[in-house]
């Protein structure tokens, strides 16, 4: 597989690997903990899963972790799942991401953008004080260590100081973005029981606003056992009956006073796309994250106090927590609040460009929607200060690679990067001292042992296979909520390979350490014994410009056949007529492969997703395989249920 790509698109310069962190850490690691000193990134790497616990006792070292007490190890017990990390620690986490306001308090600490494009700042001090303020209000409402506080909130800097002072009093946050509807909303928050609520009282997106004090008032009704209610109006309105003020919890000029927590002890619950069933309340902990995102952050994303660091999320996906994380490294974060393609699909430029943003992060999705659009940034914005753009989401085809490159910069790293929700983090990625090679990740995270395994467990290099961490990671979930005999967090990942950690995804791992992302192994498609990720499908189908979107599913039929149909969603004014229809098989008989030409291409209304935005594909499979809508998908995790219905009356028809 590696053999396609002969020469890299973009390299670093010797004076990039100088002066990145990463190099400045393995040269330290090498004096002090016996890291290999030459051999580059692969030695180091070697070296930091075959030395785990030295490995992570260097990281807690190098970004001097402030252990309120000491650790007895750094793995107790390393089995998965249960691995026991830096037993006996005690730490908080919000007292390390507000570290640089001893150093920087006058710098911004939050650049907040909003529709206009206007950036406003939030020092370091002022960002301080409001969690210190609201902080001793949450412990006067009665707010203990492990407690849940919820914010039905979107991108704001309310929501960081929000979280911020949850860690800092040892609660436990959990948030989703206020496009969640009710009942999306519920299926989260009455997992957890959350003590307090944040809310907006509406929020701004597409140059619109949207009035959500309906849906709150539905929230307050179904959560039993909120103690108290905290109104931040977005919209201008007054707080509801009952309801405490924002700015009256956040006003007085208190330090913070932060809880030593154990290292394991819970720091917010995140929710997988939940596409059957509820969704997955994902437990994290307060040192795994910390020393996990310092490790990602400071080292692979090289983040230092002069950066500027802008991810388009909402505080709905993971990416919004590790966006958070930034100030982690002391780093100026961009929140940016609203819609990604407003008034214009070139909107995200425009904001990396007025912020000054020096690692710009978006998602695949976006980069191609640029690319089809014709949109020309470094034609039009300034983007001298972005050194690094990095996608995730879904892996980014070979041509987002190559319009980034042409489009934004030659001397641009392109950060393709693959993690998922349930360990906040990424299994592969950026590395600021290798070559970047078309369409391929630049190589496996420190401290983890990523591989590609057969079905019977063995390696593959150059080979599709299933993606497994072999080692435990910090991060990694402590529980799930709900889930006393761990029952539920051990079949979601560890009932293929046991002790070992089986993600869901099909990759391939290069010969040269490189990783490829197919896409989910379990909508694979494989015909006749050859199996392709559905990511390489869309790549090919949807640079034709009649295709807005598609969808593929191959399926076991009972005869053992395989029936495998395309699902397209047509671009305005085009038709799927025999012309069209002989260029998208063409298409993928030429690019892809004889055996994955589809059975049949059927246009659809549209290309349903969850509400985090990736396309259903495991459920729209089920339905057409003949289950009952509400035993194929959680509807309430789906944006736009009634496309589900195309599929549905689709396997009725055909019996």
């Amino acid at each position: 597989m590696s053999t396609a790509n002969p020469s890299p698109l973009w390299e670093p310069d010797p004076e990039r690997i100088a002066q990145a962190q990463i190099t400045k850490f393995q040269a330290w690691a090498a004096e002090h903990h016996g890291a290999p000193s030459h051999g580059g990134y692969a030695a180091l790497h070697r070296w930091s899963v075959d030395e785990l616990d030295t490995f992570w006792k260097a990281v807690t070292e190098w970004f001097d972790v402030r252990f309120s007490t000491p650790y007895a190890r750094v793995l107790g017990d390393r089995s998965m799942p249960g691995a026991e990390w830096f037993p006996g620690a005690t730490l908080n986490y919000a007292e390390h991401a507000l570290r640089a306001a001893g150093t920087r308090a006058d710098e911004p600490a939050l650049l907040y953008v909003d529709e206009t494009h206007e950036p406003t700042p939030v020092s370091w001090s002022e960002l301080r004080r409001q969690v210190g303020s609201l902080a001793a209000e949450l412990r006067a409402l009665g707010v203990h260590p492990g407690d849940r506080v919820s914010g039905y909130l979107p991108n704001v800097p309310q929501a960081v100081v929000a979280l911020l002072a949850t860690a800092a009093v040892g609660g436990v946050w959990t948030s989703c973005a206020p496009d969640f509807g009710a009942r999306s909303v519920l299926d989260r928050f009455q997992q957890v029981e959350p003590v307090v609520l944040f809310t907006v009282d509406g929020y701004r997106y597409g140059g619109k606003e949207h009035d959500r004090r309906d849906v709150v008032a539905e929230l307050r009704g179904e959560l039993p056992t909120l103690r108290a209610v905290v109104h931040i109006p977005l919209l201008g309105t007054e707080a509801p009956e009952g309801a405490l003020d924002w700015s009256a919890l956040t006003s007085a000029d208190v330090e913070p006073v932060f809880e030593p927590v154990p290292f394991d002890h819970p720091l917010w619950v995140l929710y997988s796309s939940g596409t059957t069933g509820l969704p997955k309340a994902i437990v994290q902990s307060q040192g795994g994250i910390l020393v996990e995102h310092l490790k990602q952050l400071g080292l692979h994303c090289d983040l230092s106090t002069e950066d500027r660091f802008f991810w388009y999320t909402s505080t709905g996906w993971m990416m919004w927590n590790f966006l958070v994380s930034g100030l982690l490294t002391g780093t100026t974060i961009v929140l940016y609040d609203g819609s990604p393609g407003y008034p214009d699909t070139g909107a995200q430029w425009r904001i990396a460009e007025r912020t000054g943003a020096t690692l710009f992060g978006t998602s695949a999705a976006y980069v191609m929607a640029c690319r089809k659009a014709g949109v020309h940034p470094s034609r039009d914005v300034d983007l001298t200060r972005v050194r690094c753009v990095a996608t995730t989401g879904s892996p980014l085809p070979p041509d987002g690679f190559r319009w980034l490159h042409d489009e934004v910069g030659e001397d641009l790293w392109i950060a393709s990067v693959s993690g998922g929700t349930d360990v906040c983090s990424c299994f592969a990625g950026a590395v600021p001292t290798l070559p970047v090679y078309i369409g391929e990740l630049q190589a496996a995270g420190l401290g983890t042992d990523l591989q590609s395994w057969d079905p019977s467990g063995k390696p593959l290099i150059d080979e599709v296979g299933e993606l497994v961490v072999t080692n435990p990671m910090p991060s990694m979930p402590i529980r799930f909520w709900n889930d006393p005999d761990g029952s539920r967090y051990h079949d979601s990942y560890f009932d293929t390979y046991p002790g070992v950690w089986r993600h869901g995804d099909w990759i391939t791992v290069t010969s040269r350490d490189s990783v490829v992302i197919h896409g989910r192994s379990d909508s694979t498609l494989n015909r006749q014994g050859v199996r392709m990720g559905s990511a390489d499908i869309y790549e090919a189908v949807e640079r034709l410009p009649e295709i807005k979107e598609s969808l593929v599913i191959g399926i076991e039929q009972p005869d053992g056949g395989y029936w495998m149909p395309l699902f397209v969603h047509l671009a305005p004014g085009a038709a799927l007529d025999e012309a069209l229809l002989n260029r998208i098989k063409q298409t993928i008989r030429e690019q892809l492969s004889p055996r994955h030409v589809p059975d049949e291409v059927i246009e659809v209304p549209g290309v349903p997703h969850t509400l985090t935005g990736k396309r259903i594909e495991v459920p729209v499979k089920r339905l057409l395989q003949g289950a009952p809508l509400d035993k194929a998908v959680n509807v309430g995790s789906v944006d736009n249920v009634e496309l589900l219905r195309f599929y549905e009356e689709l396997a009725r028809e055909r019996g």
